[in-house]
């Protein structure tokens, strides 16, 4: 049995940057417009995806001394916008992750770019905490609400634009948007296999209840009944109450970068919004822009073609075609 708890723990946690959503669009998502190289400046993002750290095995790794660390090219309070870039751009990352290792190849090619970058630590049950993000979705919105308020404070600027991975570019910061005053001081969100709606785990989140039943205490360590899972599991108060009246706050702009083998949002489809009154919604397939990429759930933070569609989201003026290059892993 404990055989049998590591290894779910371990595949729950590996799998668990939570996400899902309900309401399905168009399987291919909006047209990107192709913008010749030779008339944009280079784009930071590389045949092998820009500066940083490449995947997120080693990323966690490098975290584990220091929970904390910010990502590389983030969290300078002294960095001011500059006219082409007006908006900083705060990472939110996902459940079980920490800012480091779920920001550390994206961080450093917004840098590049242009960018004032932010990259915050939120939803701890204990101080420095190696796994973040495990705690109610309402109180990490109020942590997410409290350091776009210290941004914006230092930087001058009316908005910011949000970039989260799965509860962080889903449930989390529309929470934010809709009940803690974030409409009115974010431009957009782009969601990196976002947390829309709830989701089963492919099954795995009534495997965890079983599991708990069974196990007791024994799971606790897991996260396996942490209040961010509960929160994102279908049929949660906290997803009612979200999504009463629709996906979408007036004002906003929604990106949501979708990749068709994702294994924690099943079917991928559930991932993408329908767009209210005065917002705007564009929902992207990976695999419809770059079809041999079967990157997964847990790699998508870490996807070269992805950086290039976050690049044109933050930028659609001077966005560059995506130089599709070939992922075979799935995380």
């Amino acid at each position: 049995m404990r055989r049998f708890l590591k290894a779910a723990g371990t595949a729950l946690a590996a799998a668990a940057c939570l996400a899902a959503s309900v309401h399905a669009a168009s399987a291919e998502g909006p047209k990107l417009r192709h913008v010749a190289v030779e008339d944009q400046p280079a784009s930071p993002v590389g045949p092998l995806g820009g500066l940083g750290v490449v995947s997120f095995a080693p990323a966690l790794l490098a975290s584990v001394p220091d929970p904390d660390r910010s990502p590389a090219g983030t969290n300078d309070f002294g960095c001011k916008p500059s006219a082409a870039h007006p908006y900083p751009v705060v990472l939110v990352h996902g459940t079980f992750e920490n800012a480091f290792d779920n920001w550390s190849g994206l961080a450093p090619v917004l840098k590049k770019a242009g960018y004032c970058v932010f990259a915050l630590n939120y939803g701890e049950t204990r101080p420095h905490a190696l796994i973040k993000a495990v705690g109610p979705i309402p109180a990490s919105a109020r942590q997410l609400a409290a350091y776009v308020d210290k941004v914006r404070s230092a930087t001058g600027a009316a908005k910011v634009d949000l970039v989260g991975h799965s509860q962080g570019g889903g449930v989390m910061p529309q929470w934010y948007l809709r009940f803690d005053g974030g409409a009115a001081k974010v431009h957009q969100l782009v969601g990196i296999s976002p947390s829309s709606h709830g989701t089963t785990l492919l099954g795995l989140i009534h495997v965890a209840d079983a599991i708990l039943a069974v196990a007791g205490s024994a799971g606790k360590p897991l996260g396996l009944d942490s209040p961010a899972a509960k929160d994102q599991t279908v049929g949660s108060p906290v997803l009612h109450r979200l999504y009463a009246r629709g996906d979408t706050e007036p004002g906003v702009t929604y990106t949501n970068i979708v990749t068709k083998t994702d294994e924690v949002v099943t079917p991928y489809t559930h991932q993408y919004l329908t767009a209210g009154p005065g917002a705007t919604v564009h929902n992207i397939l990976l695999q419809s822009v770059c079809p041999l990429d079967i990157t997964g759930h847990l790699g998508s933070s870490y996807d070269p073609n992805t950086y290039q569609l976050v690049l044109n989201a933050l930028d659609p003026a001077h966005a560059h075609p995506v130089r599709c290059a070939l992922m075979l892993l799935p995380v």
